[in-house]
Protein backbone atom coordinates (compact mmCIF):
# COMPACT_ATOMS: atom_id res chain seq x y z
CA UNK A 1 0.00 0.00 0.00
CA UNK A 2 1.30 3.36 -0.89
CA UNK A 3 0.09 6.23 0.46
CA UNK A 4 0.99 9.15 -1.77
CA UNK A 5 0.17 9.02 -5.59
CA UNK A 6 2.33 7.09 -7.72
CA UNK A 7 2.33 8.53 -11.42
CA UNK A 8 1.23 6.11 -13.92
CA UNK A 9 1.21 5.99 -17.51
CA UNK A 10 -2.03 4.58 -19.33
CA UNK A 11 -0.90 1.93 -21.39
CA UNK A 12 -4.32 0.77 -22.70
CA UNK A 13 -8.37 1.95 -22.81
CA UNK A 14 -10.75 0.02 -23.15
CA UNK A 15 -14.44 1.14 -24.43
CA UNK A 16 -16.15 -1.24 -22.64
CA UNK A 17 -20.27 0.15 -22.87
CA UNK A 18 -21.14 3.52 -24.27
CA UNK A 19 -20.13 4.73 -20.74
CA UNK A 20 -17.74 2.55 -18.99
CA UNK A 21 -14.11 2.53 -20.01
CA UNK A 22 -11.19 0.24 -18.65
CA UNK A 23 -7.96 1.74 -17.97
CA UNK A 24 -4.70 -0.07 -17.62
CA UNK A 25 -1.37 1.01 -16.25
CA UNK A 26 1.96 -0.68 -14.86
CA UNK A 27 2.28 -1.71 -11.17
CA UNK A 28 5.12 -3.08 -9.65
CA UNK A 29 3.76 -6.11 -7.38
CA UNK A 30 6.56 -6.46 -5.51
CA UNK A 31 6.90 -3.13 -4.70
CA UNK A 32 3.94 -1.60 -4.35
CA UNK A 33 1.73 -4.33 -3.20
CA UNK A 34 -0.44 -6.76 -4.56
CA UNK A 35 -4.02 -5.81 -3.96
CA UNK A 36 -6.81 -8.38 -3.38
CA UNK A 37 -9.97 -8.46 -5.31
CA UNK A 38 -12.23 -6.13 -3.78
CA UNK A 39 -10.00 -3.35 -2.70
CA UNK A 40 -9.54 -0.09 -4.60
CA UNK A 41 -7.25 2.72 -5.49
CA UNK A 42 -7.80 6.48 -4.99
CA UNK A 43 -7.40 8.05 -8.46
CA UNK A 44 -5.40 11.74 -8.70
CA UNK A 45 -6.55 13.19 -12.33
CA UNK A 46 -3.73 16.06 -11.25
CA UNK A 47 -6.91 18.75 -10.02
CA UNK A 48 -9.50 15.93 -7.81
CA UNK A 49 -8.80 12.49 -6.15
CA UNK A 50 -11.95 9.64 -6.11
CA UNK A 51 -11.98 5.95 -5.32
CA UNK A 52 -11.80 3.59 -7.62
CA UNK A 53 -12.47 -0.30 -7.94
CA UNK A 54 -9.99 -2.23 -9.37
CA UNK A 55 -11.68 -4.40 -12.23
CA UNK A 56 -8.48 -6.69 -12.65
CA UNK A 57 -5.32 -7.74 -11.20
CA UNK A 58 -2.94 -9.29 -13.47
CA UNK A 59 1.09 -9.67 -13.61
CA UNK A 60 2.32 -6.36 -12.54
CA UNK A 61 -0.60 -4.86 -14.46
CA UNK A 62 -4.11 -3.24 -12.57
CA UNK A 63 -7.60 -2.27 -14.12
CA UNK A 64 -9.90 0.33 -13.61
CA UNK A 65 -13.31 0.38 -15.06
CA UNK A 66 -15.06 4.13 -14.42
CA UNK A 67 -18.36 4.79 -15.64
CA UNK A 68 -18.59 8.88 -16.72
CA UNK A 69 -21.16 9.84 -13.84
CA UNK A 70 -19.88 13.71 -13.39
CA UNK A 71 -17.19 15.72 -14.05
CA UNK A 72 -14.34 13.63 -12.84
CA UNK A 73 -15.22 10.94 -14.48
CA UNK A 74 -15.67 12.75 -18.02
CA UNK A 75 -11.88 14.12 -17.70
CA UNK A 76 -10.77 10.23 -16.93
CA UNK A 77 -12.69 8.96 -20.13
CA UNK A 78 -10.75 12.20 -22.36
CA UNK A 79 -7.34 10.70 -21.38
CA UNK A 80 -5.59 9.01 -24.10
CA UNK A 81 -2.99 5.74 -23.69
CA UNK A 82 0.58 7.47 -23.18
CA UNK A 83 -1.32 10.15 -20.50
CA UNK A 84 -0.52 10.17 -16.78
CA UNK A 85 -2.65 9.73 -13.70
CA UNK A 86 -1.91 9.83 -9.99
CA UNK A 87 -2.45 6.11 -7.80
CA UNK A 88 -2.43 5.84 -4.66
CA UNK A 89 -3.63 2.05 -2.53
CA UNK A 90 -4.81 -0.19 -2.50
CA UNK A 91 -7.03 0.13 0.58
CA UNK A 92 -10.00 -1.44 2.38
CA UNK A 93 -11.05 -5.33 3.35
CA UNK A 94 -11.27 -7.27 -0.09
CA UNK A 95 -13.20 -10.05 -0.48
CA UNK A 96 -12.33 -13.47 0.84
CA UNK A 97 -10.71 -15.32 -2.50
CA UNK A 98 -9.65 -18.13 -0.24
CA UNK A 99 -12.21 -20.59 -1.65
CA UNK A 100 -11.38 -23.68 -3.58
CA UNK A 101 -13.46 -26.27 -5.02
CA UNK A 102 -16.73 -24.37 -4.09
CA UNK A 103 -19.64 -23.50 -5.50
CA UNK A 104 -20.13 -19.99 -5.88
CA UNK A 105 -22.63 -17.53 -6.96
CA UNK A 106 -21.22 -13.64 -7.75
CA UNK A 107 -23.69 -10.53 -8.66
CA UNK A 108 -22.83 -7.61 -10.33
CA UNK A 109 -25.08 -4.59 -11.35
CA UNK A 110 -23.73 -1.75 -13.58
CA UNK A 111 -20.07 -1.44 -12.90
CA UNK A 112 -20.68 -2.84 -10.05
CA UNK A 113 -19.53 -5.61 -12.09
CA UNK A 114 -16.11 -4.25 -11.90
CA UNK A 115 -14.70 -6.00 -8.47
CA UNK A 116 -16.98 -8.88 -9.36
CA UNK A 117 -14.52 -9.21 -12.30
CA UNK A 118 -11.75 -9.44 -10.03
CA UNK A 119 -13.17 -11.59 -7.74
CA UNK A 120 -14.68 -13.89 -10.14
CA UNK A 121 -12.21 -14.07 -12.23
CA UNK A 122 -9.70 -15.48 -9.41
CA UNK A 123 -11.98 -17.94 -7.60
CA UNK A 124 -12.37 -19.42 -11.25
CA UNK A 125 -8.36 -20.19 -11.52
CA UNK A 126 -8.96 -21.74 -8.58
CA UNK A 127 -11.00 -24.52 -9.17
CA UNK A 128 -14.85 -23.34 -7.95
CA UNK A 129 -17.73 -23.51 -10.05
CA UNK A 130 -18.50 -20.07 -10.40
CA UNK A 131 -22.33 -18.47 -11.55
CA UNK A 132 -22.31 -14.95 -12.54
CA UNK A 133 -24.95 -12.87 -12.66
CA UNK A 134 -24.17 -10.02 -15.08
CA UNK A 135 -27.06 -7.04 -14.40
CA UNK A 136 -27.64 -4.35 -16.90
CA UNK A 137 -29.98 -1.40 -17.88
CA UNK A 138 -29.96 -2.93 -21.69
CA UNK A 139 -27.68 -5.22 -23.76
CA UNK A 140 -24.79 -2.38 -24.76
CA UNK A 141 -24.21 -1.52 -20.91
CA UNK A 142 -23.42 -5.13 -20.26
CA UNK A 143 -19.94 -5.11 -18.48
CA UNK A 144 -17.69 -8.14 -17.90
CA UNK A 145 -19.92 -10.92 -19.15
CA UNK A 146 -17.72 -12.13 -22.50
CA UNK A 147 -14.46 -11.91 -21.13
CA UNK A 148 -15.65 -14.21 -17.80
CA UNK A 149 -17.63 -16.40 -19.61
CA UNK A 150 -14.21 -16.84 -22.00
CA UNK A 151 -12.13 -17.81 -18.27
CA UNK A 152 -14.81 -20.61 -17.65
CA UNK A 153 -17.62 -18.46 -15.38
CA UNK A 154 -21.13 -19.67 -16.48
CA UNK A 155 -22.28 -15.85 -16.96
CA UNK A 156 -26.23 -15.19 -16.88
CA UNK A 157 -26.86 -12.05 -18.76
CA UNK A 158 -29.89 -9.90 -17.92
CA UNK A 159 -31.19 -6.83 -18.85
CA UNK A 160 -33.91 -4.71 -17.56
CA UNK A 161 -35.75 -4.08 -20.38
CA UNK A 162 -35.17 -7.44 -21.95
CA UNK A 163 -32.41 -6.90 -24.96
CA UNK A 164 -30.61 -9.26 -24.08
CA UNK A 165 -30.39 -12.81 -21.59
CA UNK A 166 -32.70 -12.69 -18.74
CA UNK A 167 -35.40 -10.47 -18.98
CA UNK A 168 -35.51 -8.35 -15.06
CA UNK A 169 -33.61 -7.22 -12.61
CA UNK A 170 -30.78 -9.16 -10.97
CA UNK A 171 -32.78 -10.11 -8.08
CA UNK A 172 -35.44 -11.94 -10.98
CA UNK A 173 -32.52 -13.52 -12.00
CA UNK A 174 -31.13 -14.77 -8.59
CA UNK A 175 -34.21 -16.27 -7.64
CA UNK A 176 -34.61 -17.75 -11.25
CA UNK A 177 -31.17 -19.94 -10.52
CA UNK A 178 -32.19 -20.48 -7.27
CA UNK A 179 -34.78 -22.20 -8.29
CA UNK A 180 -32.56 -25.52 -9.38
CA UNK A 181 -29.42 -24.61 -7.68
CA UNK A 182 -28.24 -23.53 -4.60
CA UNK A 183 -24.30 -22.26 -3.58
CA UNK A 184 -21.81 -22.76 -0.82
CA UNK A 185 -21.13 -18.55 -0.90
CA UNK A 186 -21.96 -15.65 -2.96
CA UNK A 187 -20.33 -12.15 -3.77
CA UNK A 188 -22.68 -8.82 -4.65
CA UNK A 189 -22.20 -5.44 -6.01
CA UNK A 190 -23.89 -2.97 -7.08
CA UNK A 191 -26.59 -0.50 -6.66
CA UNK A 192 -27.11 -0.62 -2.57
CA UNK A 193 -31.29 -1.30 -3.73
CA UNK A 194 -30.36 -4.11 -5.25
CA UNK A 195 -27.93 -5.54 -3.02
CA UNK A 196 -30.37 -4.76 -0.26
CA UNK A 197 -33.16 -7.36 -2.35
CA UNK A 198 -29.97 -9.59 -3.18
CA UNK A 199 -29.09 -10.08 0.36
CA UNK A 200 -32.80 -10.44 1.11
CA UNK A 201 -33.04 -12.93 -0.79
CA UNK A 202 -29.73 -15.08 -0.12
CA UNK A 203 -30.57 -14.93 4.00
CA UNK A 204 -33.79 -17.09 3.05
CA UNK A 205 -31.93 -19.36 1.12
CA UNK A 206 -28.91 -19.10 3.39
CA UNK A 207 -26.39 -18.73 1.65
CA UNK A 208 -23.71 -16.40 3.36
CA UNK A 209 -22.08 -13.84 1.11
CA UNK A 210 -20.24 -10.54 1.04
CA UNK A 211 -20.89 -7.30 -0.36
CA UNK A 212 -19.21 -4.23 -1.26
CA UNK A 213 -20.65 -1.16 -0.48
CA UNK A 214 -19.86 2.02 -2.02
CA UNK A 215 -19.85 5.59 0.40
CA UNK A 216 -18.76 9.36 -0.33
CA UNK A 217 -14.56 9.17 0.33
CA UNK A 218 -11.89 11.83 0.92
CA UNK A 219 -8.63 10.37 2.42
CA UNK A 220 -9.26 6.39 1.88
CA UNK A 221 -6.79 6.21 5.40
CA UNK A 222 -9.96 6.22 7.87
CA UNK A 223 -9.12 9.58 9.21
CA UNK A 224 -12.19 11.93 7.97
CA UNK A 225 -15.06 9.93 9.06
CA UNK A 226 -16.37 11.31 5.51
CA UNK A 227 -17.58 7.49 4.69
CA UNK A 228 -18.58 6.21 8.34
CA UNK A 229 -21.91 4.32 8.03
CA UNK A 230 -24.78 4.60 10.95
CA UNK A 231 -24.74 1.55 13.27
CA UNK A 232 -21.55 0.74 14.42
CA UNK A 233 -20.28 3.56 12.63
CA UNK A 234 -17.61 1.46 10.13
CA UNK A 235 -15.49 3.66 7.86
CA UNK A 236 -16.17 2.09 4.47
CA UNK A 237 -12.80 2.81 3.63
CA UNK A 238 -10.95 0.58 6.42
CA UNK A 239 -13.75 -1.71 7.80
CA UNK A 240 -14.81 -1.85 4.42
CA UNK A 241 -15.88 -1.47 1.51
CA UNK A 242 -16.52 -5.52 2.08
CA UNK A 243 -18.55 -6.82 4.59
CA UNK A 244 -20.07 -10.22 5.23
CA UNK A 245 -24.00 -11.03 6.06
CA UNK A 246 -23.13 -10.44 9.91
CA UNK A 247 -21.97 -6.77 9.40
CA UNK A 248 -24.25 -6.00 7.17
CA UNK A 249 -27.13 -6.70 9.75
CA UNK A 250 -25.25 -4.39 11.80
CA UNK A 251 -25.57 -1.27 9.11
CA UNK A 252 -28.45 0.42 9.73
CA UNK A 253 -28.58 2.58 6.94
CA UNK A 254 -27.95 -0.48 3.98
CA UNK A 255 -30.38 -0.14 1.61
CA UNK A 256 -32.48 2.55 3.13
CA UNK A 257 -30.07 6.01 2.77
CA UNK A 258 -26.76 7.52 2.69
CA UNK A 259 -25.17 10.65 3.20
CA UNK A 260 -23.75 13.44 0.83
CA UNK A 261 -20.35 15.07 1.10
CA UNK A 262 -21.65 17.18 3.51
CA UNK A 263 -23.42 14.21 6.29
CA UNK A 264 -27.27 14.94 4.78
CA UNK A 265 -29.42 11.90 4.43
CA UNK A 266 -30.65 11.16 0.96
Amino acid sequence: MINEPKIVEIKEIIDETPTIKTFKFNWDMETLGRPNPGEFVMVWNFKNEKPMSISQINDNELAISVKNIGEFTSQLHDLKIGDEIGVRGSYGNGFNNSFEDKKILAIGGGVGMAPINAIAGDLVKKGNVVDVVAAAVNKDELLYADSLEELGANVHPCTDDGSFGFKGFATDCTLSLLEDSSYDYAFVCGPEIMMKGVFDILEDASIPGQYSLERYMKCALGVCGQCCVDGEGWRICVEGPVFENDKIYQISEFGKYRRDACGVKY
